[in-house]
C-alpha cells in the first residue's frame, strides 16, 4: 500500500489529525489492517488511531496497545461503522 493510498483509505473513514500525528477515526468507527510479509500474515484489529512515519505505519487500538507495521507489507484495510457519518452499523440480530 502507498502512502497516498493510506491517506485516501482514512480521509474515507472520517479521520481527524492531531497535534501528535496520529488520525484518529470517529467514535463508533474503527479498522482492521491486513498485513503479510514473506508468506507470514497478520490481522490486526479495531484499530481506532493510525499514525505513518516515513514506509512505518503505527496503529493503536481503544487499550492502547501499539502495533507497528511496514506500510508496503499491508494489503487492505476493512472499515467497520458508517464510515461517513462516524455512527456505528447496526448489524442484523445485534441491536
Amino acid at each position: 500500500m502507498t502512502g497516498d493510498q493510506l491517506e485516501a483509505i482514512l480521509k474515507t473513514a472520517g479521520a481527524k489529525g492531531d497535534k501528535d500525528g496520529w488520525h484518529l477515526l470517529p467514535d463508533g468507527t474503527a479498522l482492521t489492517l491486513h498485513v503479510a510479509h514473506d508468506g507470514a500474515s497478520m490481522t490486526v484489529s479495531r484499530i481506532d488511531a493510525v499514525r505513518q512515519d516515513g514506509e512505518l505505519v503505527y496503529v493503536r487500538n481503544p487499550k492502547r496497545e501499539l502495533f507497528v507495521v511496514v506500510r508496503s507489507d499491508i494489503f487492505a484495510i476493512a472499515l467497520e461503522g458508517e464510515v461517513s457519518a462516524g455512527k456505528v452499523a447496526r448489524r442484523a440480530g445485534f441491536g
